[in-house]
């Protein structure tokens, strides 16, 4: 049993995208779903300006020089590597601050003192899919005028107030990876504010050219195929039954596994509506095992959890020299990246399995505790 599962469409329902690309002869740049896809995701997650990408990395990295961020940008070491990877590779120095422990966010009361001269942009991370503190971190980037740049990649389809959570900051950006709530196989996409900034981004994303014999930026290949962009476009089909699949697994867990002595459950705001992309939970010191020997016993058992994040990125070889990894200034983080266990989750989950993960939890407790 997997941590997730990439939602496949029926074989049968692409066959016809298939045949259209191979009439079409056209695989790349910029073709005909291509545009219908960016046009209909945009749509969907209720933005007016939408670029896609090959995968959500490249996006990342192109955001930042999009925006012409420069010197030291604020980020979360509790996150998947791309997101500081981004900024090496852009020649930026990430400063890392905590996070909040009931949200596993950027905290913003962090971000304030972590400024300096040198710092030009905050990169928070809307962990899990759940929403960053956005009001505070924008009342900070405004005061010290600042660029933010959120990485989206969880959080597809999360509304906030039934306002998509994509519309917060300079951009967001979106990760269509296999794992991802809505996958394009690869794939990833930025959100902009208005037509001017997504022209530059569709410059850049295209080596800079602006037409056949004219380059206006130092751009870089990372457009999303054909292929990627059909398959896009039959999975919007499909999506809504899948996020509410998920929902319906994360109130199970939440019935199965409330009030576990040693167990913590991650809360949502209620104003959030939620893609479900994880379901974390805390394993901490009054758990008979430490949440490595849970992590072990899942797996003894062929069932595969994930500690999401551990370990943290400012432990990592290339980021050790910053001032800014030194773990004394991240204790949340350090706490939870020792608890957390992401268990299963994906719509095909059954009943019987997700029971399975449970029982094997408070099997656990009540072996320990006997």
């Amino acid at each position: 049993m997997a941590v997730t599962r990439p939602l496949l469409p029926p074989l049968e329902e692409f066959i016809p995208y298939l045949e259209q690309i191979w009439q079409n002869r056209q695989l790349t740049n910029g073709g005909p779903f291509h545009q219908q896809f960016e046009q209909e995701l945009a749509a969907y997650l209720g933005v007016e300006h939408l670029c896609l990408f090959n995968n959500g990395t490249t996006a990342l990295l192109t955001a930042l020089q999009a925006l012409r961020i420069t010197g030291e940008v604020i980020t979360t070491p509790y996150s998947f590597v791309a997101t500081s990877h981004s900024l090496l590779w852009n020649g930026l120095t990430p400063v890392f601050v905590d996070i909040d422990p009931l949200t596993c966010n950027l905290d913003p009361e962090k971000i304030e003192q972590a400024i300096t001269p040198r710092t030009s942009a905050i990169l928070p991370v809307h962990c899990y899919g759940i929403p960053c503190n956005v009001g505070r971190i924008q009342q900070i980037a405004d005061d010290y005028g600042l660029k933010v740049i959120y990485d989206a990649a969880h959080a597809f389809g999360v509304r906030v107030a039934g306002k998509s959570i994509l519309q917060q900051g300079d951009l967001s950006i979106l990760s269509f990876h296999a794992t991802k709530v809505f996958n394009t196989i690869e794939g990833g996409a930025i959100i902009c504010p208005d037509a001017k900034t997504k022209k530059r981004i569709d410059y850049l994303k295209n080596f800079g050219f602006a037409n056949e014999t004219t380059i206006v930026a130092t751009g870089i290949n990372g457009k999303m195929n054909e292929l990627q962009a059909a398959f896009g476009l039959l999975q919007l089909q499909h999506i809504d039954a899948a996020l509410l699949a998920r929902k319906q697994l994360a109130a199970r867990y939440r019935q199965l596994l409330t009030d576990i002595k040693g167990i913590e459950l991650i809360t949502v705001p209620e104003s959030v509506d939620w893609n479900c992309a994880y379901f974390p939970i805390l394993v901490n010191d009054a758990f008979p095992v430490s949440r490595d020997q849970l992590y072990q016993l899942f797996k003894d058992k062929g069932i595969l959890t994930r500690r999401y994040f551990y370990p943290l990125i400012n432990s990592f070889p290339m980021y050790r020299g910053l001032a800014s990894a030194d773990d004394a200034h991240l204790p949340s983080a350090n706490r939870l990246s020792s608890q957390i266990l992401c268990l299963p989750v994906y719509p095909d989950l059954t009943a019987d399995e997700q029971l399975a993960i449970a029982t094997l939890i408070t099997g656990t407790l009540s072996e320990n505790v006997a």
